[in-house]
C-alpha cells in the first residue's frame, strides 16, 4: 500500500483544487494516519466517538480532526476538548449539547448541519424546513460556543450520476438561500461537506467545499 501515492493520484482527480481532502482514517491503525501525515495530510475524519477518542493523543498535535459520523449527544463531552469540525449535527438537541460541552472546554467548536438528501430513510439529517425553523429560534441565537459554519449532506447509495447530482445541487441551493435570510446572527455558511470516494467529483462540480475520502487514500476498509 503507498499512502503518498494515491493522495497524489487522487489531487490529480480533483475537478476543484482548492477542494478540502479530509482523511477518512476510520478503522485504520495509526501508523497509516502517521504515513498519510508524513505525505503532507492533516485533516483526517473519524466517525466513531471511541475511535477518534484513542487515536488522537497518539499522533501529531496539529492533526485536525473531524467528526464525521452520527454524533450521540452523551459522547460529545470527550472530543469536545479537540474537535476541530463536528459535520453530522442532525438536530437541536445535539447542538445545544456542542454548545455546552464547548461552554465547558471553553473552546468555540464549528459545527456543519446535517441534512437529509438522500433517498435511503437510513440517513440522518434535518429537512429543510426543519433547519429554518430551528434558525428562527431565539435559543438558537443564544448559543454562543458552536459556530454553524456550513452544510453537510450524504447522496443516495446509487450508480445514477443524475440522481446524485441533483441532491448535490440542491444541498448547495440551500446554502446559497440561508445566506440570503440573514437569521444567523452574522454567521455566514461557507462550506459544503459533501462527496465521498464514489461521488467525490460529481461533489465538487456542484459545489463541494469538502470531501470526505478513505478507500481510495488507504485501500479497502478492515472491519474485523
Amino acid at each position: 500500500m503507498h499512502i503518498k501515492e494515491n493522495l497524489s493520484k487522487l489531487k490529480k482527480q480533483f475537478k476543484k483544487q482548492d477542494c478540502l481532502l479530509i482523511a477518512v482514517s476510520k478503522t485504520k491503525p495509526v501508523s497509516d494516519i502517521q504515513e498519510a501525515y508524513d505525505a503532507g495530510m492533516r485533516h483526517f475524519g473519524e466517525n466513531k466517538v471511541q475511535e477518534l477518542v484513542d487515536k488522537q493523543p497518539q499522533l501529531p498535535e496539529d492533526i485536525r480532526w473531524h467528526m464525521i459520523g452520527h454524533l450521540q449527544r452523551n459522547k460529545v463531552k470527550y472530543i469536545a476538548p479537540f474537535i476541530h469540525l463536528i459535520h453530522g449535527v442532525d438536530s437541536f438537541k445535539l447542538l445545544k449539547e456542542i454548545n455546552k460541552q464547548a461552554q465547558k472546554a471553553d473552546r468555540i467548536i464549528a459545527c456543519l448541519l446535517q441534512v437529509h438528501i438522500a433517498k435511503e430513510e437510513s440517513k440522518f439529517g434535518f429537512s429543510e424546513e426543519e433547519i429554518l425553523e430551528m434558525i428562527q429560534l431565539p435559543e438558537f441565537a443564544a448559543l454562543e460556543n458552536v459556530r454553524v459554519i456550513g452544510l453537510m449532506g450524504m447522496a443516495t447509495n446509487t450508480d445514477k450520476e443524475a440522481v446524485v447530482r441533483a441532491e448535490f445541487a440542491g444541498l448547495k441551493k440551500l446554502m446559497d438561500q440561508l445566506n440570503t435570510l440573514d437569521l444567523l446572527g452574522g454567521m455566514a455558511l461557507k462550506e459544503l461537506s459533501m462527496g465521498m470516494s464514489g461521488d467525490y467529483q460529481i461533489a465538487q462540480e456542484e459545489g463541494s467545499t469538502m470531501v470526505r475520502i478513505g478507500s481510495a487514500i488507504f485501500g479497502e476498509r478492515n472491519y474485523g
